[in-house]
């Protein structure tokens, strides 16, 4: 499902089901959880390396695997307090936690929870190939993991709320005009090699240092933020609505949407 191998200080971290782009299963947020505390506590990493196998990144939530058991999704959005980080969140906002550079390298689809654990990295390098997008509204969702907290220091805001909104690929050129992502190459597992090559003559400590101070300069109001992604997300599951999005989405035509009730 979800792999971890260490190799000269590089963690690198894929994720394992090619048959099905990478999807994300119930158990894949829980391997991600905890391997992200797994390399917080190796102090020999200076490094991680996320990737998928196979031709894509991640396809996103595997909607029909999670809903199996209605209990995931309870598991995935549950939080002791508002503010605080529900498993879903984590798997994102996790690797913002490392002291460590973090890179995504991304080919293929990169759709939906797969985006927004790549948004959790600190450089996504993409290959020319790739289509990326944030793809809850087509469900009838809104993003969820932790992405609204990253967003605004990338897109400006009209951009973000187009993305977030029109829910429908960008390739990498279009993802990286609008600062989505780092870099575009034809072989992104060598350029974070690379980059990786370059930052290792860099002090380990100064690296965490600069790390933290420029997410300080970027912060926004975390907390907040993740309590209305998932107080909004909850009312929308049980919305109306909802379901003829998800209606929609798999091709039925003779969808009509009620109004809007006051947010």
């Amino acid at each position: 499902m979800v792999k971890l191998e260490i190799q000269q200080h590089t963690a690198f971290v894929t994720l394992s089901r090619a048959q099905k782009q990478n999807a994300l299963s119930f158990i894949m947020f829980k391997q991600l959880n905890g391997i992200i505390d797994k390399i917080r506590k190796n102090k020999s990493v200076r490094a991680v390396i996320i990737q998928g196998e196979g031709e894509h990144f991640c396809a996103g939530l595997d909607v029909s695997s999670v809903m199996k058991n209605p209990m995931n999704i309870l598991k995935l959005l549950f939080k002791w307090l508002p503010g605080n980080c529900n498993l879903a969140q984590r798997v994102v906002l996790g690797w913002q936690s490392l002291s460590v550079p973090v890179f995504a390298v991304i080919q293929g689809n990169c759709f939906g929870g797969g985006l927004q654990i790549a948004l959790g990295a600190d450089y996504r390098i993409v290959h020319s190939n790739a289509k990326l997008a944030i793809m809850e509204a087509r469900w009838g969702l809104c993003p969820d993991m932790g992405a609204n907290v990253i967003l605004p220091s990338l897109l400006q805001r009209d951009q973000a709320l187009w993305l977030t909104s029109h829910a429908s690929p960008i390739d990498a050129e279009k993802a990286h005009q609008l600062g989505l992502i780092t870099e575009v190459s034809d072989d992104p597992l060598q350029q974070s090699l690379n980059m990786i090559a370059t930052l290792s003559n860099r002090s380990p400590d100064t690296l965490a240092a600069i790390k933290r101070v420029t997410q300080h300069s970027y912060a926004t109001p975390q907390r907040r933020i993740l309590a209305k992604e998932t107080f909004c997300q909850i009312r929308l599951l049980i919305n109306k609505n909802t379901k003829r999005a998800i209606a929609k989405a798999k091709g039925a035509d003779n969808v009509e949407f009620q109004n809007s009730k006051r947010w």
